[in-house]
């Protein structure tokens, strides 16, 4: 398994978003901190990470359907962190309709969406593209 940079591919990310009826519409136009799993020369997961001063948010975070199971999305979530933790980020949180009983099993925890950094409030995700049934979650790092 391969884990790049999700810049070259913006094509087929938008794609994947699409199918798994994720936002893509607020993608930035630089990829720079979005990062994709390849498997024999196919896109098979994403993630987002977009940086506000010394806080982050994790998005846009999916594994192609035949592909979960395999620790993909550990390793996505993992390599997200590491970059975070290589911009010198303090925490790291998510939005997410589906998956926080995995994000807590990865450490995050679900917070109110009062005590969300400001930073994270002003972020396309959590002001209008998730809706304000998304839980909330973040990690420190």
């Amino acid at each position: 398994m391969l884990i790049e940079n999700a810049t070259p591919y913006r094509a087929s990310v938008i794609n994947l978003l699409k199918a798994e009826k994720l936002p893509f519409e607020d993608l930035p136009d630089s990829l720079e901190n979005f990062l994709v799993t390849i498997i024999n020369h196919e896109i098979t997961g994403i993630v987002g990470l977009e940086c506000y001063g010394n806080v982050g948010l994790l998005r846009s975070m999916m594994v192609a359907p035949r592909f979960r199971g395999r620790g993909i999305a550990h390793t996505l979530i993992q390599h997200a962190e590491n970059l975070g933790r290589n911009n010198k980020l303090k925490a790291i949180y998510l939005l997410t309709e589906t998956a926080s009983g995995y994000f807590s099993r990865k450490g995050y925890q679900q917070i109110a969406r009062d005590i969300v950094p400001d930073e994270i409030k002003q972020s396309s995700e959590y002001d209008g593209v998730c809706p304000q049934t998304a839980i909330v979650m973040g990690k420190s790092l």
